[in-house]
């Protein structure tokens, strides 16, 4: 896509995803670097905001959205809009069964299931 300067850009969502990783980040280094050098991890982690926001808001200017969870966890809702158009949506969905081949025959080739004989 091309580079449009009025396509908005999702500022709350990216600060709050920054913040989720910094936090973590943050932790995870203080429990790591013990040794006395936290002061270097925590500044890198600290210049990796304005960073990913202007990566943010670069990618956000060409068109870029990332999908949110929410959409990822539920697929089928974004094509249910679109099967009001297909009659039989559900039967489409169903699996259809492979024709049958030289080597399947449909299952027909089977052996016949031995009886259990009582005594």
């Amino acid at each position: 896509m091309a580079w449009d300067k009025t396509r908005p850009v999702p500022w709350q969502r990216l600060m709050r995803e920054w913040l989720i990783y910094a936090a973590i980040m943050t932790a995870v280094f203080l429990l790591i670097f013990n040794d006395g050098n936290t002061i270097g991890a925590v500044a890198g982690v600290l210049v990796s905001g304005p960073l990913y926001l202007g990566f943010g808001w670069l990618l956000a200017k060409f068109g870029y959205q990332r999908k949110t969870l929410k959409e990822m966890r539920t697929p089928q809702a974004s094509s249910a809009s679109n099967d009001d158009d297909d009659p039989d949506g559900d039967a489409n969905a169903a699996r259809r069964s492979v024709a049958p081949t030289s080597r399947t025959a449909g299952g027909g080739n089977r052996p016949p299931a031995k009886k259990n004989r009582r005594r």
